[in-house]
């Protein structure tokens, strides 16, 4: 997975995916329904930098690759659904 960029993008994407995941899915229910605050912080924190390298990442492979920039678009765009940066490894499973 680690052999190219897109290896490193897709394993970004996984980690990104997965802390959205835990954030949506764990952090704001103990915060919301649990008075358990630090979850998010702590998983939004991890989250906020996952997010920014994925961006920096997709900017790069795009770039790199001389994919369209609809691509660079929908990729960004994918991160902000859930599940929807597995949805994008699928992809790019077949594109690389």
């Amino acid at each position: 997975m680690f052999n190219s960029s897109v290896g490193v993008l897709r394993f970004s994407g996984i980690l990104e995916g997965i802390s959205y995941l835990v954030l949506l899915l764990i952090a704001m229910p103990l915060k919301y329904f649990f008075d358990f605050p630090i979850a998010v912080t702590i998983v939004g924190g991890l989250h906020g930098f996952l997010f920014v390298a994925f961006v920096i990442l997709v900017a790069f492979v795009k770039f790199q690759k001389r994919w369209s920039i609809l691509w660079g678009i929908w990729a960004v765009f994918l991160s902000f659904i859930p599940f929807g940066t597995f949805y994008l490894d699928k992809q790019l499973r077949t594109k690389s």
